[in-house]
């Protein structure tokens, strides 16, 4: 289905010196892995665009300038903020139990929504295990393709991660749990009686003018102009070793019904709106001052090591070290797209990198990054593009 997922495209808008690093920095994505990048920065000079390799392989032909992505856990940023906006109006704390608002749903194998705190949804330290893991429909090709237009329900995502203990008790320690926000996503439509969707849209999407940011719901189609999204789906699944050059033949997953991401990853933006977004968000436009503390207060994430060295994680957004201090970031990593931003503590300046699929292997003899792949891109785009 696919050809050979190496070949280079490069292009620029607004070409120039300007970019010439950043350009070297997306043609070095191709070499681990990357089908095609798009990369966005946003500075007081202006925007810079780069693109590098395809958006379709087999076409050949470059990834669109404009092109509509699936933002994965980026999500979960637009979720915080409509909770936090919240309690900003007191119509529920940060301490609130899940209990409260969900009673009964968290419940059975040591779970307990009496013990589990809005907070520790949203900062990855409720305890609760990541429903993810269970959902073979998302590792073994086989079952993707039995699944892909397949409708979940919130309730069916929680019932999977409380059939298991949980991993330890709440606000003991941290570890990445999608589980925390289809229940944060249920709290909203618990207090305001719509869903976590019309929230979002409403309270951020259309305030912020980002008309290219969807919430698809169980739609499994990308709006135009889009890449094609692929995925690898290694026969061991979970199992596999990443660093194995046979793990997984690159599929076409653009099209299925992302329900099963739900408020933990059920978006789909463009780089420049996902950068407008950021900017907007840690620069005071979307937050009042007090939720904005909130959001951006803390915890260390040993888990995150090695592809984010010192990183640590607020509500909904994460700071992450650099060369020149440190930016805010949430990627995101969904079948067929991996998605990577970060904005200065000043809000001035922000970055969004789009490939077009999230399970990336190096072509043999290429580079072993010490973090995330597009760690010096993002570093670059934040502390050395002038």
């Amino acid at each position: 289905m696919v050809a050979v997922l190496g070949l280079t495209t490069a292009g620029t808008a607004h070409a120039g010196h300007r970019t010439d690093t950043l350009q070297r920095h997306a043609d070095a994505l191709l070499d681990q892995g990357a089908p095609g990048v798009l990369v966005e920065v946003d500075t007081p000079r202006g925007d810079v665009r780069v693109r590098s390799g395809y958006g379709d392989v087999d076409r050949r032909t470059p990834v669109p300038w404009r092109a509509k992505f699936r933002i994965g856990s980026y999500t979960k940023t637009f979720v915080a903020a409509t909770v936090l906006q919240l309690v900003g109006e007191g119509r529920l704390s940060l301490e609130d139990s899940v209990e409260r608002w969900l009673p009964g749903v968290v419940a059975g194998n040591g779970n307990d929504g009496r013990r589990i705190t809005v907070r520790q949804l949203l900062q990855h330290t409720s305890g609760l295990t990541n429903y993810v893991g269970r959902m073979p429909e998302l590792f073994l090709e086989s079952e993707f393709e039995d699944n892909r237009f397949r409708t979940y329900r919130p309730e069916q995502l929680v019932a999977l991660a409380v059939a298991s203990r949980p991993d330890f008790p709440p606000g003991e320690r941290w570890n990445y749990s999608n589980t925390g926000y289809v229940l944060a996503g249920m709290i909203v439509e618990r207090v305001t009686g719509n869903t976590w969707q019309h929230e979002v849209r409403t309270r951020i999407v259309e305030p912020l003018g980002l008309r290219d940011t969807f919430l698809p719901g169980t739609s499994p189609f990308l709006p135009r102009p889009h890449a094609t999204a692929y995925e690898r789906f290694p026969e061991k699944g979970l199992e596999a070793d990443p660093d194995d050059p046979r793990w997984g033949r690159a599929v076409d997953v653009t099209r299925y019904n992302p329900s099963w991401g739900g408020a933990a990853g059920d978006m789909i933006s463009t780089t420049e709106d996902a950068n407008e977004f950021l900017k907007a968000l840690i620069g005071g436009e979307v937050l009042r001052p007090a939720q904005l503390a909130e959001m951006t207060k803390t915890v260390r994430t040993p888990g995150l090591d090695p592809a984010w060295p010192g990183a640590e994680y607020g509500l909904g957004i994460m700071w992450i070290p650099n060369s020149c201090g440190g930016h805010w970031s949430h990627g995101g990593d969904i079948p067929g797209f991996k998605t990577r931003n970060g904005v200065t503590a000043d809000g001035e300046r922000s970055v969004v990198v789009s490939i077009n699929t999230d399970s990336m292997v190096a072509r043999p003899g290429a580079p072993k990054p010490a973090g995330d792949v597009t760690s010096p891109l993002i570093d670059h785009a934040l502390c050395g593009l002038k």
